[in-house]
């Protein structure tokens, strides 16, 4: 495990560990957040669920598990490809499908973070204890995570929340992920930056378009934002009924920190 790669094997696994497993030729990776006995709590949406403002292309690109209406559910854990949505939890095999096994890294060094090119993968920001992280994930399997959107409330948002207690408290077009911070940040690497006028060499747009992509994710990483607050499981799940305008326009001081079973 390092730069090149965060593959784990099973053996190695630890209690309220964020893993991931890529999916669809490696074009995204989903996540969740491993409990005990083999379980994995993760946020997913049944295949009939429509994305929020998502498009075909987008159910068939990015659905966190593959739709096999004709698969039976699982023996182990009851899961069933098709009928499944929301916080779940399901056993490793379920939540691999088939993929290699990966662990998301926490409180990396800036070094490690710029070398790491794919988004997803890793953050500077610095975990909770493994009892903390569980207690938020169990609490979200009974009561939900909301919505799923694929920018801003998807499977990665769920599981470095839990992680974290840290959540985008302002009206953005992303949310925590890496994943969708790296799409963005590749487009205004290749469009936003004028910089890109200075030269002409396949070598310096090469290179601008590399510092401009890693600044992007950088001032993204929820250990730098500004727009992230830690708000208790417990609070979200009240102010999960408001719309996002109404989320939007509260203060920091509208929500509370940690209770002491997180700190």
């Amino acid at each position: 495990m390092g730069v090149l790669s965060d593959k784990i094997s099973r053996e190695q696994l630890k209690p309220g560990d964020h893993i991931y497993s890529w999916r669809t030729a490696h074009i995204y990776a989903h996540h969740g957040i491993y409990t005990v006995e083999g379980m994995v709590i993760h946020f997913t949406r049944a295949s009939f669920q429509e994305i929020d403002a998502g498009t075909e292309s987008d159910h068939n690109l990015f659905t966190s598990a593959p739709s096999h209406p004709l698969d039976p559910p699982c023996p182990r854990c009851g899961y069933h490809l098709r009928l499944r949505g929301g916080v779940i939890s399901t056993c490793l095999d379920c939540f691999l499908h088939g993929g290699d096994l990966y662990l998301f890294r926490y409180d990396v060094s800036l070094a490690f973070f710029i070398a790491k090119f794919r988004g997803g993968t890793c953050t500077l920001a610095a975990a909770d204890p493994p009892e903390v992280v569980i207690h938020r994930a169990t609490f979200l399997l009974q009561h939900g995570f909301g919505v799923y959107q694929i920018f801003k409330n998807n499977c990665e948002d769920f599981a470095i929340y839990c992680k974290t207690g840290l959540l985008v408290f302002t009206n953005t077009s992303v949310g925590l992920s890496g994943q969708a911070v790296a799409l963005f940040a590749i487009v205004s690497a290749i469009i936003s930056s004028p910089l890109r006028f200075l030269t002409t060499g396949f070598t310096g747009l090469a290179v601008i378009g590399w510092a401009m992509f890693s600044v992007s994710r950088l001032v993204s990483d929820l250990a730098i934002r500004r727009d992230v607050i830690k708000v208790s499981v417990e609070r979200l799940v009240v102010y999960s009924g408001l719309d996002e305008q109404s989320i939007t326009n509260m203060t920091k001081e509208d929500f509370i920190t940690e209770t002491a079973l997180e700190e």
